[in-house]
């Protein structure tokens, strides 16, 4: 695709991806407002600051605002990350975020693909693999487990984050495994994000004896049929550095980068 291509695609994301609230709201979960700031609390394992834009702050202003965000999480006791974008003014809001305490992690790529393709697509998945879609808490313990695996840390927020998401509205949200001999060996979500275009997809980790095999591929084009399902036209994904390249080579698109900056008490 061309520049304007990920031009175009970038403005859809920001206006109807931006700010990431979600609806319904979980219960337990709080949503303020600072500003130009959405402040997201009890959702998973932090807090979490969103924003379309800051609305033009800078300087002092701009200080003030992340100073009270990063004053109130230190009185809670309690992380929060602050999500910043590739393209977020002002441009030295990054070095703003450091000064007060933030501390970057691993940046993601924001890619957008179209669902058409996607879901008319053919997953070839391995001999004795199969699909399950599920929402049974025993289940979502089970995918806690098997990403604390991959990833070598403590995945139980997502048991009750996930759990609360479903709770609150069955139709937003689908998650599906990936099994092989009663081993779970990959899991993916999708949120259809309601009044926009858009389908989300979050998770596909997978174990690593069973990367480079389709499973993470057929994981994205069973979502994309799902998102299809629901008259959804365009799928975005938080991609990591791995997950990126398999992406492109599916038809996504970049559009931006994203960094957690996190301030922990």
């Amino acid at each position: 695709m061309s520049d304007l291509d990920a031009a175009t695609l970038r403005t859809a994301y920001d206006r109807q991806l931006r700010p990431d609230i979600p609806d319904p709201v979980p219960a337990g979960v709080t949503v303020e407002r600072d500003g130009p700031l959405v402040r997201i609390l009890g959702l998973d394992h932090r807090g979490f600051l969103t924003y379309r834009d800051l609305g033009g702050l800078t300087g002092a202003d701009l200080d003030a605002l992340i100073v009270r965000q990063r004053e109130l999480f230190r009185r809670r006791g309690e992380a929060v990350e602050w999500k910043l974008y590739g393209h977020d003014e002002p441009a030295d809001l990054a070095d703003r975020l450091r000064a007060a305490g933030f501390v970057p992690e691993d940046p993601e790529t924001v890619v957008v693909g179209p669902v058409a393709p996607l879901a008319a697509a053919v997953p070839l998945l391995p001999e004795g693999v199969r699909l399950r879609e599920v929402a049974d808490r025993a289940d979502l313990e089970r995918i806690a487990a098997m990403e604390a695996e991959v990833w070598g840390d403590d995945r139980g927020h997502l048991v009750d984050g996930l759990s609360r998401e479903i709770a609150a509205d069955p139709q937003s949200i689908t998650v599906v495994v990936a099994e092989a001999d009663g081993t779970m060996v990959s899991a993916g979500w999708v949120r259809y994000v309601a009044g926009t275009g858009f389908a989300t997809l979050w998770g596909g980790s997978t174990l690593p004896s069973w990367r480079r095999r389709g499973v993470y591929r057929a994981l994205v084009t069973h979502r994309a049929r799902l998102a299809a399902q629901r008259d959804r036209t365009l799928l975005q994904v938080d991609a990591s550095a791995q997950s990126r390249p398999i992406l492109e080579r599916l038809g996504f698109v970049p559009v931006t980068t994203t960094t957690p900056y996190v301030y922990t008490p």
